[in-house]
């Protein structure tokens, strides 16, 4: 077996190799390797191991999404309920200007 000064990159002919990729065991140059988890791996195989480790999204997950988003929707239409029936409470006489007419300070 030939040692690492000796081989060439993968993808790039032309390109000594700088590195061997752990998991599928070939050579790459500095450009088609990256550092993953303190190791230097290919390009493939990076995308490999983020695809396995992204999240399937479940039944229950979406489920569990739409009754976060229905709980937040009606959560906030409680909230402007509850302050549009406050400014109804609020009397007539104080959009009239005459609401501080009548106070205790102008008698």
């Amino acid at each position: 077996m030939q040692n690492l000064a000796q081989q060439h990159c993968l993808n790039h002919a032309g390109r000594e190799a700088v590195a061997r990729c752990p998991e599928c065991r070939l050579f790459f140059c500095r450009e088609c390797i990256a550092e993953h988890d303190d190791r230097v791996i290919c390009a493939n195989c990076l995308k490999k191991i983020i695809a396995a480790s992204v999240e399937k999204h479940s039944p229950a997950r979406l489920l569990q999404r739409t009754a976060l988003g229905t709980l937040g929707v009606v959560m906030a239409w409680l909230f402007f309920y509850w302050i549009g029936l406050g400014l109804l409470a609020i009397p007539a006489e104080f959009h009239d200007g005459t609401v501080w007419q009548t106070s205790l300070w102008n008698e």
